[in-house]
């Protein structure tokens, strides 16, 4: 093989590796995600024609790799034991006083205090610098191999860092905990609705559930993330302090939260949990607690272990959200796929200052698994703006009077067969034309991120349906004013306002386009993917399952689920109605042909016209990207109201301020999708 070859492919490892690091650990990007992608491209054409080049820490193998069969076992070198908790200051205190007259000293024990993550504990083993092995906690002395499913996340590094400040060890295994951002939670769970997928209960759940696949391509696609906290081994290195290891796990490439409190006494601990209760909400992911250790390496090897906990670590809780409620009924929603899904219905009760009165279920497994019945008092749950959900049912509270939950076995709506295929979870009605999945198909259908038909609100739509005018979304472009104007609640005036809107919802991008047609497993993010592949609907509804399969993030799920779809004799006629009636298809323009791309936007403060996610899938549809935080790479920063410290930050830096009003003006005058 040419030795240039075998070079340039070590040349664009290393500096993808490097620009991973830039971008998912210090958040300073230093080239446009068109270079990075390019840089990729070139790697992944080399490997292809050189199968050889390809080593296991390349960037190509975060892609995901074949499904597993069932997980392996594996022994950690250290236990990766639990943690002590603690409730309340007292205990706290009776931790300090515990640890000092074990070390028979009434000298001040410095602690290092950080976040409690609720996410899931990882251990991760590198030999000569490169990743080999990585596991979940499991019982603290053997986990299950998940080295394929960690590989997919962006933050964790396939190589250490080479650098002066720390030399890289023979072997070094690393703890964190894997977590899903709250922001990306709720997207995830926007997408698998919208796909007619349940959603998780929580981010924790989900991030169990990601790790725990044994096809590591569907861990690719959803939104992982990672704080390192410890080591186990690290031959090679010598550490004095908890602050220390903290320290060389950042040098060597790996994210540690930028929250830690270093080498403080046990009255500052108690400070800085009250800063950490009160701000919880303000951070970007869930934590239940504070975590505190002693400092002092040497000290934590005099403390020792208990059985199951190490005497030098504590777990000071937060109070739980949760309060008490009875299930008044459980009714079952019907979505657009057809899927099936319990809701308890609550009296109403206040957790973490909302009213909640409902709650998911999720599908009959879950509610068979917690036991939950119509009628029982059950612990109701809500973290930060997480959907709420029933911990368990109180069954000392029993009466007698609770009845037990069983799916129907017909459609609560259509009264068609309900089926539950072998490996679902979720049960289906299988009559697609379901009044239920039909009025949820056109609601989709005319959704913001779809044709984003102003005025046609739930009501309109179950009157559409009802009273024949409407049987698929295809329909809307056939209806007629006197029509609309001559049902409840609806005039002249609002029904003309309707026949403008879907005028104007005509002209249309065909990533917009794909995604408004609801096919499962498809969201926004992947329908815009197979528009900037395909470019053409014709190209798109021609491509093959093979073709589909060999666009980056697609697999053979989505691959399947578009074919069938676009096979479907009834969804053709759809699309072909549609375009008869003068629905026009814009070309997806690529990323590099888009007027914000090599931008990066950061935004503080509330906006009044938009949420943040609103802003940011603008922004990311013009080519831009959305930071979390401000750098000299920063483009612009857009302020709305109450900005905080970033403001201040952008300033200092000299940096491009925006005000809502001059963000909306860019953004509506640059082109994007199309």
């Amino acid at each position: 093989m040419n030795e240039d070859i075998e070079k340039r492919a070590a040349e664009l490892r290393q500096a993808l590796h490097r620009h991973n690091y830039l971008y998912y650990v210090l958040d300073e990007p230093e080239v446009s995600d068109a270079e990075y992608d390019r840089l990729m491209k070139d790697l992944m054409a080399l490997e292809a024609a050189h199968p050889e080049l390809v080593v296991p820490d390349s960037p190509t193998q975060r892609v995901g790799a074949p499904p597993l069969e069932k997980f392996e076992t594996v022994a950690h070198t250290v236990p990766m034991l639990s943690l002590q908790n603690a409730f309340d200051e007292e205990e706290v205190l009776a931790f300090d006083q515990r640890v000092r007259r074990f070390l028979k000293t009434d000298e001040e024990i410095l602690y290092t205090a950080e976040p409690k993550m609720d996410g899931v504990a990882v251990e991760l083993v590198y030999e000569n610098g490169l990743l080999r092995q990585a596991s979940t906690r499991g019982d603290g002395y053997t986990g299950e191999l998940i080295t394929l499913n960690i590989k997919t996340v962006k933050t964790v590094p396939l190589a250490l860092l080479d650098t002066a400040l720390v030399p890289v060890p023979s072997h070094l295994e690393v703890r964190g905990e894997v977590f899903i951002p709250l922001a990306a939670f709720r997207q995830l769970n926007k997408e698998r609705l919208e796909q007619g997928e349940p959603a998780f209960a929580n981010p924790r759940n989900a991030a169990a559930g990601s790790l725990r696949q044994l096809d590591s391509q569907i861990t690719a696609r959803r939104p992982l993330d990672m704080f390192c906290y410890g080591v186990g081994t690290a031959t090679g290195l010598a550490f004095t302090s908890h602050c220390e290891i903290l320290e060389a796990l950042k040098a060597l490439g790996f994210r540690v939260n930028p929250h830690i409190k270093p080498q403080v006494d046990i009255e500052e601990i108690l400070i800085y949990y009250q800063n950490l209760l009160g701000r919880r909400h303000e951070f970007p992911y869930e934590m239940d607690g504070m975590v505190i250790k002693v400092d002092d390496l040497a000290v934590q090897k005099k403390l020792g272990e208990k059985s199951r906990s190490p005497r030098w670590a504590l777990a000071y809780k937060f109070p739980a959200t949760q309060e008490t409620t009875r299930v008044l009924e459980i009714d079952v929603q019907v979505g657009r796929t057809g899927a099936l899904t319990p809701v308890a219905l609550l009296e109403p009760v206040s957790v973490g200052g909302v009213t909640v009165s409902r709650a998911t279920l999720h599908n009959e497994d879950e509610i068979k698994r917690k036991d939950i019945r119509t009628g029982d008092t059950v612990l109701v749950q809500r973290a930060g703006d997480v959907i709420p959900e029933i911990v368990k049912a109180i069954t000392a509270k029993r009466t007698g009077a609770e009845r037990v939950f069983h799916m129907p076995s017909r459609c609560p709506v259509c009264g068609s067969e309900v089926l539950r295929l072998q490996g679902e979870a979720v049960s289906r009605c299988v009559n697609a034309n379901c009044p239920a999945q039909v009025k949820e198909r056109i609601k989709h259908f005319a959704s913001k991120g779809a044709f984003d038909i102003d005025g046609l609100g739930d009501k309109l739509v179950s009157q559409l349906v009802d009273k024949g005018l409407l049987r698929s979304y295809a329909d809307l472009f056939s209806l007629d004013k006197e029509t609309v104007a001559g049902l409840e609640r609806m005039a002249e005036k609002s029904a003309q306002n309707l026949m403008d809107a879907i005028q104007r919802s005509k002209q249309i991008s065909l990533g917009r386009f794909f995604y408004a047609l609801g096919i499962r497993h498809v969201g926004e993010h992947i329908a815009h993917v197979l528009a900037r592949r395909f470019r053409t609907l014709r190209a798109l509804m021609s491509a093959t399952a093979e073709a589909l399969m060999a666009t980056e993030e697609i697999g053979p799920q989505v691959s399947q689920s578009v074919r069938a779809f676009l096979e479907n004799p009834e969804n053709q006629r759809n699309i072909e109605q549609m375009l008869k009636a003068g629905v026009v298809l814009t070309v997806e323009k690529r990323v590099e042909d888009r007027d914000l791309a090599g931008m990066t936007f950061v935004l503080t403060g509330a906006l009044e016209s938009m949420t943040r996610l609103e802003a940011r899938v603008r922004i990311e549809a013009l080519g831009g990207k959305v930071a979390a935080s401000v750098s000299p790479k920063t483009t612009c920063v857009v302020v709305g109201r109450d900005p905080g410290s970033k403001l201040d930050k952008a300033r200092q830096l000299g940096l491009r301020i925006l005000s809502e009003e001059q963000f909306i003006e860019m953004v509506s005058q640059r082109k994007g999708h199309g």
